[in-house]
């Protein structure tokens, strides 16, 4: 049997960052990961692939809005087969980072098969091999939730995991739940061709989110896609001639759609039932795995991180989470996890941007005290030359001017709203990024334009005004 210093079980985002950093410093490691290639759902079905044919739709989107607004003619039908060849090769690419031989390089000992726990250090891999582990990292992400709908069962559905499988462009598809995932693939395929309609239980889009940021994102959305809110989905069945029929509930009312596919986008459940987790001493959740703020389990020499927690289901959380287990479990430390700068974005078109409090929550923290600032994105001027001016930049601080919550919906936002997440996480106020000099025109001026208004309610309300005017008068 071989003793490793620490086992890694599952080898997405996060637990290749702690089988890398635990190999640098010198620890024996193991890497259990079950399919072929490390890289986890973010590389194989999730972040990688969705962005990827994203992009793809987004280019054809943008040569019909192109052609119709410079009255120019489109001709030629769309192969679609060649959105899933850019969505292979963006992953082929960026697996050769995540290749298990590169990490057998490192000097991990790879194990492809399934993990389970014999007892808190026992781990037998379907592979037939026992290995011990002075330690241990749970890392062995989540999957799709199949909902109990009648008849499910016995017909052919989509997943994250299989859409990207497909051969064909569907003329009509039904997605089943309005998340991230849901919204994301549903106005990639109708902007790529596709008839698509959402069934939401909510009655409404993007809960988590700060609701200023909503009506945008809504608006531009209807334009592309049918939704259906406050829905359930009571039964499917497959049709003579191959589609499917959706049978929907909204309220007494009973609606039939048809459909070539149907897309899955219900939400995601920790992958913890297959791995033996009965065999130790690990407190379990509703599937998610309890750690302590050092991502230790209840067994403290074993950890869990990424979507086998509660918190932060994100592959930049699992990563940040997997730099601390690094430190935690091979040189003793006792590092805490903190979520309270951890950004996400929803990769709609507009992107909706997302960091710490929403308005309603500092609201609920801090009470009248906070204060709000916000700049639409027609009143800035690159957005405005761009002619993408639907959006808007909302940022909330405490009185003194510190970072609570700082939220936007926009063209791209994900990508220009980056300089408060530093700001944020240094402790700089708001003030500070409208004191460093940026480049005219660009899209990154939206933030600065709302990190202005910190100092003009400064120096041009209450007191500051009368003992300026006095101060000049006398300078005279």
């Amino acid at each position: 049997m071989k003793k490793y210093d620490l086992i890694v079980m599952g080898g997405g985002a996060g637990g290749l960052t702690v089988a890398a950093g635990a190999a640098s410093m010198g620890a024996k490691i193991a890497l259990i990961e079950k399919e072929e290639q490390p890289g986890g759902d973010c590389l194989h079905f999730g972040c990688i692939p969705s962005k990827a044919l994203i992009e793809s739709a987004k280019k054809v989107h943008d040569a019909k809005k192109t052609a119709k607004e410079f009255n120019l003619e489109l001709h030629g039908e769309l192969d679609f087969p060649e959105a899933i060849r850019r969505v292979k090769a963006a992953i082929a690419h960026i697996q050769r980072h995540d290749d298990a031989d590169r990490f057998k390089k490192m000097g991990v000992d790879v194990y492809h098969g399934l993990g389970r726990f014999k007892d808190d250090h026992l781990v037998e891999i379907s592979s037939g091999d026992v290995i011990y582990g002075k330690r241990i990292v749970i890392s062995t992400g989540s999957r799709p939730v199949i909902p109990p709908i009648e008849g499910i069962q016995e017909v052919d559905y989509l997943t994250n995991e299989t859409i990207f499988d497909l051969n064909d462009l569907p003329k009509r598809l039904v997605v089943v739940g309005a998340g991230p995932i849901g919204l994301e693939l549903a106005q990639s395929f109708a902007r790529l061709g596709s008839q698509v309609t959402v069934i939401e239980f909510a009655s409404s889009l993007l809960g988590r989110e700060d609701q200023d940021m909503v009506p945008f994102a809504q608006e531009a959305l209807e334009k592309e896609l049918t939704f259906m809110f406050s829905s359930k989905v009571q039964k499917v069945e497959k049709l003579l001639d191959g589609g499917k029929r959706v049978t929907v509930l909204r309220g007494e009312e009973e609606i039939k759609l048809d459909a070539d596919e149907i897309l899955i986008a219900t939400g995601r459940q920790p992958n913890t039932d297959q791995i033996g987790i009965e065999n130790t001493g690990v407190q379990v959740d509703k599937g998610c795995i309890v750690v302590k703020d050092t991502l230790q389990t209840t067994v403290p020499h074993i950890y869990g991180i990424g979507d086998v927690l509660r918190t932060f289901p994100f592959t930049h959380a699992a990563g940040m989470e997997g730099k601390i287990v690094v430190g935690n479990a091979v040189l003793g430390l006792k590092r805490k996890v903190s979520y309270e700068h951890v950004p996400w974005v929803t990769y709609i078109d507009p992107e909706v941007f997302h960091l710490g409090l929403t308005e309603q929550e500092a609201r609920e923290k801090y009470g009248e005290s906070i204060r709000i600032y916000k700049v639409t994105l027609d009143d800035v001027d690159r957005f405005v030359a761009d002619r993408e001016m639907s959006g808007l930049v909302k940022v909330i601080t405490d009185h003194k001017g510190l970072i609570l919550g700082a939220h936007a919906v926009g063209k791209n936002a994900g990508d220009w709203m980056q300089e408060i997440i530093y700001a944020k996480q240094h402790g700089h106020k708001i003030g500070n990024i409208s004191n460093v000099i940026h480049p005219y025109p660009t899209h990154g001026a939206a933030l600065q334009r709302a990190a202005n208004q910190y100092w003009r309610n400064k120096l041009f309300k209450g007191i500051i005004p009368k003992m300026l005017k006095k101060y000049i008068e006398w300078f005279r």
